[in-house]
């Protein structure tokens, strides 16, 4: 969707913002740019709408030498978000986000139509909201008009520079994580610059990491934390990087343990071959738990002294969600379930396999094999 051949960005003064740059991103994929102030990864972006002109080499959207397109008509079909979101301050949320159609040929109505759907999309109640100026709104509230707004015109391809960098930490983390469930429905072809690695890692399909100019590794997020390219990209991820990876590495079956299991309608068993077991219904769905202390010691059937789980996740959750939860509910163990089968119950993921799914992931990445066939010496 997106291809860079060979561009060079040289301004007046003998600067070079962007050296020799040549790269592509296919349609549907967010790639982030991501590097130190100065680097080159908003030149970038701005080059793809034309905002500046290369020196040098070639760009192509959707196939077309953007070269050859109207500056304003290329504009039009690009969604673009910006940290200080832009919005105009003399306008309704409504009509600000009706902008693009209506420049468009759109008519009044049917823009905003479309304005009060996407709205509803980010969040926004648009009969709460459409009538507010943008002064009238939180900064969490502007950057999600700012987004309705960039996809108004419905884009193929959507640039987005450092859009949630003006929001406190919390607003922040709520605002990437709208934009990933937008993103798996609408699958547009990104571009999203930002200086922040831990954003770049839980946004990007690919990261593009910058050094002056130039991108020293451009590869997924797991093999960028786990097999960094240069000493600059290693420095650059941090020592924390298997931290950081835990993020991007998924929950897998085979990462689980099976533990005794009991139905809710058994009878109490007396004896359990651990300390705990997992509660299911009839339909093997989760339910809860029990413990051996607390079967031998009771009259009935489970469903009587079966405890609600609350520590568990999805099959596909990251690592990082698995440790986190454990943390919260200070649980010694999480149960995992199939989150396409309303609850069925595939295991538990303990701490000792967590950390084996993450030597395994990483070890599978250098290696350039599936996680399947990585063997990894257990600890203990």
């Amino acid at each position: 969707m997106i291809r860079f051949e060979h561009v060079t960005k040289r301004y007046a003064d003998g600067t070079t913002a962007v050296d020799d740059l040549s790269f592509e991103v296919a349609e549907g994929e967010l790639v982030t740019l991501v590097g130190p102030s100065g680097c080159g990864k908003t030149t970038t972006m701005k080059m793809v709408n034309r905002l500046i002109e290369p020196t040098e080499g070639r760009i192509h959207v959707d196939g077309q030498d953007i070269s050859e397109v109207d500056p304003v008509r290329l504009r039009r079909r690009i969604g673009y978000v910006i940290q200080q979101v832009g919005l105009f301050p003399h306008k309704t949320v409504l009509d600000n986000t009706a902008t693009v159609p209506h420049l468009l040929g759109v008519t009044r109505a049917k823009a905003r139509a479309r304005a009060a759907e996407l709205l509803h999309l980010v969040g926004l109640d648009p009969s709460v909201h459409g009538d507010r100026y943008p002064d009238q709104l939180s900064g969490g509230q502007r950057q999600r008009v700012g987004v309705a707004r960039a996809l108004a015109a419905d884009p193929p391809v959507l640039l987005m520079d450092e859009p949630f960098g003006a929001v406190d930490p919390v607003v922040r983390e709520h605002l990437q994580s709208e934009f990933l469930r937008l993103q798996s429905e609408m699958r547009k072809t990104v571009l999203f610059v930002t200086h922040d690695i831990e954003e770049a890692v839980r946004l990007g399909d690919r990261i593009a990491v910058y050094g002056q100019g130039r991108i020293e590794q451009f590869d997924a997020p797991a093999t960028v934390l786990g097999a960094p390219a240069t000493p600059y990209v290693a420095d650059f991820v941090g020592a924390d990087r298997g931290l950081k990876r835990l993020s991007v590495t998924p929950i897998e079956e085979g990462d689980l343990e099976q533990p005794p299991i009991v139905h809710l309608d058994d009878a109490l068993p007396r004896e359990l071959r651990s300390r705990w077991a997992v509660v299911l219904d009839r339909d093997d769905n989760l339910h809860g738990w029990i413990s051996a202390e607390r079967a031998a010691g009771g009259t009935g059937t489970v469903r009587d002294h079966a405890r609600r789980m609350e520590a568990w996740l999805p099959l596909g959750a990251s690592l990082k969600q698995a440790f986190a939860t454990m943390l919260q509910h200070d649980a010694g163990w999480i149960a995992v379930i199939d989150r396409e089968e309303r609850g069925r119950f595939l295991g538990v993921l303990t701490p000792a396999r967590l950390h084996e799914a993450l030597r395994r992931s990483t070890a599978a990445d250098a290696q350039d094999i599936p996680r399947t066939e990585v063997a990894v010496e257990s600890i203990g």
